[in-house]
């Protein structure tokens, strides 16, 4: 998997523009003089074309300070500060970076917006979506590796300053490439879960947010959402080293709604090992109830379970391995070692009693 920077190149006048825009980045590397600076300005707003190639040309060569740079010789006009130019749009989407992968579902993104009046951020931002059943893969444009289990929906937003993934609904997990300067902060449910290099496992449950530390360290901080997204563009996103800190080993469980200091806790060998298993494809079980597994079970799964009334079906105790999503391998082990079997009620729902 890598990233695919896309330069649309056709004819001899975008030949032309596309050495213009190498030339100054090249001498953008070695700094302008005032002269230069000038002459540079003048250029970019000759045409739309230019600025939407220097603009590519940047990301092409990962040189994410000299946008920063760029960003505070783009004047915006005294007269429409607050108003985006109509061919901003298109500079937009030339700031696009293809990502290939397989089982995904992007679904938007947004690319510049107005942070301060004297200045442009650069923004890429991008949805991510897995069905029930699937799960995927994303190499991010720093190398960060994320994991997508399955029903799960991200909004992935990076800028000079800031990396942030939203967690919207169901579990990821993240392998953090190591950015001091630029922390990557991941939100879900009112929580800010941060780290520079490391790798952590959240879920979204309907009550709380779980938190698993696989290496390092990450800060914990409750915050709301809207308000740590309006610090995206002015580079006051770093959490404090005072807030909850969660290390290797580690988890937390963050209620929704609870306000108070939540305390972290060991993870052991066993229990870690079951929690992450989904990054396998497999659900391990270690003497869970019926109820329990088959709540985890409809997680990768559109079928239903019904259990028999007035039993005590529910509380056996389950352990085992099991690759997501695999119904029938679930039943014939309930079968044989349990003696319980299964009525097909209809196409997505099954009933489970004791043989009688």
């Amino acid at each position: 998997m890598s990233n695919v920077h896309q330069l649309n190149i056709g004819n001899t006048n975008e030949d032309t523009v596309l050495d213009q825009a190498s030339d100054w980045i090249a001498k953008l590397d070695n700094g302008l003089n005032k002269k230069q600076i000038i002459s540079f300005q003048q250029w970019l707003h000759h045409c739309p074309e230019n600025m939407a190639t220097m603009f590519e040309i940047a990301q092409m060569w990962d040189k994410m300070d000299d946008v920063t740079r760029l960003a505070d010789m783009f004047p915006l006009t005294n007269n429409k500060q607050n108003k985006r130019p109509v061919w901003l749009g298109a500079i937009a989407a030339s700031l696009v970076i293809g990502l290939s992968f397989s089982f995904l579902t992007p679904l938007k993104y947004s690319d510049v917006f107005s942070a301060k009046q004297s200045q442009v951020v650069v923004v890429n931002s991008f949805s991510y979506q897995t069905e029930v059943g699937e799960t995927s893969k994303i190499q991010l444009p720093d190398n960060s590796e994320l994991l997508l289990n399955t029903n799960s929906l991200v909004k992935v937003t990076y800028t000079a300053q800031a990396r942030v993934i939203e967690l919207q609904q169901g579990e990821i997990h993240i392998d953090v490439a190591h950015d001091t300067s630029r922390p990557l902060s991941v939100l879900a449910g009112g929580q800010v879960i941060q780290a520079v290099g490391t790798a952590f496992n959240v879920q979204l449950k309907d009550d709380s947010v779980e938190l698993i530390v696989t290496y390092g360290k990450v800060l914990v901080k409750e915050k709301p959402i809207e308000e740590f997204q309006l610090l995206v563009g002015t580079n006051n996103t770093k959490l404090s080293s005072k807030e909850t800190s969660v290390s290797k080993d580690e988890k937390i469980q963050l209620v929704l709604g609870n306000h108070s200091v939540q305390k972290t806790v060991k993870v052991g060998t066993l229990e870690k090992a079951a929690k992450l298993s989904w990054l396998e494809g497999k659900l391990i079980f270690t003497g869970e109830s019926l109820a329990e597994v088959l709540i985890e079970i409809s997680r990768y799964t559109n079928v239903q379970f019904e259990l028999e009334q007035n039993s005590r079906i529910k509380d056996v105790k389950v352990a085992g391995v099991f690759k997501t999503g695999d119904v029938t391998g679930l039943l014939k082990v309930l079968s044989r070692n349990f003696s319980i079997n299964h009525e097909q009620v209809s196409k997505d729902k099954i009933k489970l009693y004791y043989q009688g």
